[in-house]
């Protein structure tokens, strides 16, 4: 085994889009971080799960598990709006809330069961407006490229998430230093903060590895502590990077450098094959 780092940050999103915890230590198991986006957001009007990819305004809004999850039933969030009001997702007033916020008609729902395909269907509109709705989402200027959507699950072709989850494909994301400086090199005035990629792990790499590392381990194994997990693709990003969120500001610059200077594609995704715990300062090996 080969140490390629180490374990620098871990984040869990309690809300699909919403703002994350950091964590000293997490669960990881094949359902991907214990607790990581156990609620969504659901568009009552289209009739579809949905997220700041559609609704950036859900970017600033932080999230708290009000107890600690566990493998029982999903724990009850406390969700505070921009306007600094914090309503729990066991109030009423949440789904208006939310619908507020966004200007549709939404509702908050925990995860629901993998058979319930028709819960994760995905909103399917004509090709033309699926295809103007794809460049919108994932924020293309004319002439860029688009994710190339191949190597994803056929199921995401019908359904918004792999059902029985709030994720879009992966289980599991992270990102190195290695990129995030790579990235800071090629465009010095953005601030790379890692808050905007929103990875479950960010990996402190060893010394001598630089550039776009983690793009190298897909189809490789990593050991982090008791665990490992496989690396199956590279992240490609959409308009979320670019989104105000907390302290950080509106920067579309991000997404042009990433598609300019990372194909498109800034850290990988990944499926757990040996659960366990991981916490900070793990080593990350590469087997």
């Amino acid at each position: 085994m080969t140490k390629v780092g180490a374990i620098k940050e871990i984040w869990r999103f309690p809300v699909k889009s919403m703002q994350g915890d950091r964590l000293d230590r997490c669960s990881v198991s094949e359902t991907g971080v214990l607790g990581d986006r156990s609620w969504a957001i659901r568009d009552e009007v289209r009739q579809e799960i949905q997220g700041a990819k559609h609704y950036p305004e859900l970017m600033l809004c932080e999230c708290r598990y009000r107890h600690e999850p566990d493998d029982g039933e999903v724990k009850a969030v406390d969700i505070t709006f921009p306007d600094g009001e914090m309503i729990g997702s066991d109030d009423d007033r949440i789904h208006g809330k939310i619908s507020e916020l966004i200007g549709v008609e939404a509702t908050l729902w925990p995860l629901q069961p993998a058979e319930n395909l028709a819960f994760y269907k995905r909103y399917i509109p004509n090709a033309d407006e699926f295809q103007e709705e794809m460049v919108s989402v994932f924020g293309r200027e004319p002439g860029e490229p688009m994710p190339d959507f191949t190597g994803f699950p056929e199921i995401l072709m019908e359904h918004v998430s792999v059902p029985g989850t709030f994720v879009d494909n992966e289980e599991l994301n992270l990102i190195t230093t290695s990129s995030i400086a790579f990235m800071q090199a090629k465009n010095p005035e953005a601030r790379w903060d890692i808050r905007r990629f929103r990875p479950n792990f960010y990996v402190e790499t060893v010394d001598g590895l630089e550039g776009l590392v983690e793009n190298d381990w897909v189809g490789k194994t990593l050991r982090i502590g008791e665990v490992t997990i496989e690396v199956s693709s590279k992240t490609p990003r959409c308009g979320m990077v670019v989104r105000p969120q907390a302290d950080l500001d509106f920067d579309k610059s991000i997404l042009r450098s990433v598609v300019k200077e990372a194909d498109q594609n800034l850290g990988v995704g990944a499926h757990c094959r040996t659960p366990g715990e991981i916490r900070v300062g793990d080593v990350v090996e590469l087997i």
